[in-house]
C-alpha cells in the first residue's frame, strides 16, 4: 500500500507558491483569515498583499 507523506502542520507557503498540501491555512500576522486551500493551487494574495500562509489542519 502507497503511503502519501503530508506536510507538517506548520508548514508556510508564501503567496504565488504552489500549494504543498491540501487543508486549511492561515494568514500569519495581522489582520489574519483562513481559507482551504487545494494541494497544487497557487497560494493567494490576503488583502490585496503577498502575505505568507501557515498550514494549521488537513483537508
Amino acid at each position: 500500500m502507497l503511503q502519501t507523506k503530508h506536510s507538517p502542520i506548520g508548514t508556510t507557503a508564501r503567496t504565488g507558491e504552489i500549494c504543498p498540501e491540501s487543508g486549511v491555512w492561515k494568514v500569519v500576522g495581522n489582520p489574519s483569515t483562513t481559507a482551504p486551500i487545494a494541494r497544487g493551487n497557487r497560494m493567494p494574495p490576503y488583502g490585496g498583499k503577498a502575505v505568507t500562509w501557515q498550514l494549521i489542519r488537513y483537508a
